[in-house]
């Protein structure tokens, strides 16, 4: 590959609060940094680490109507997360115990949708494997 590897995934927020609490409080992913957003004044670009020195990262935009999250062609339809898998299990119960719809697969995946409805997936495979067979 020509990439070093994916910088940060940055998905939209409407009330930043809110989105660290769930990141942070219930998924554990460490609030990293927050910082104002160059393009839109007032504006959020705040950053989760998940791991292996990957982010996940948020804008908001107040002020703005961007309407609910809506899977488009184009647009996002997950973002899968590896997790080790004591945590994984550790994580099920804390999204089961916090009310959060899910689908579990395969007893190794996790899809639920996020606060704005994003839909993201944990998953207790290693990275460059899914679901036994390697990918990388």
């Amino acid at each position: 590959s020509s990439a070093r590897g994916l910088h940060h995934t940055a998905l939209v927020s409407s009330d930043v609060e809110r989105t660290v609490e769930f990141y942070q409080g219930l998924l554990e992913f460490p609030l990293t940094e927050v910082i104002e957003n160059r393009d839109y004044a007032g504006s959020s670009h705040f950053f989760f680490d998940i791991g292996n020195r990957n982010l996940l990262a948020f804008f908001d935009f107040p002020g703005l109507d961007l309407g609910p999250y809506r899977e488009v062609l184009g647009g996002l339809h997950h973002v899968a997360i590896s997790v080790e898998p004591v945590r994984w299990n550790r994580l099920r119960d804390k999204l089961v115990d916090a009310g959060v719809d899910l689908l579990e697969h395969n007893e190794v995946s996790l899809y639920f949708r996020d606060p704005d409805g994003a839909r993201l997936e944990l998953i207790a495979d290693p990275l460059g494997e899914m679901y036994g067979s390697d990918v990388l």
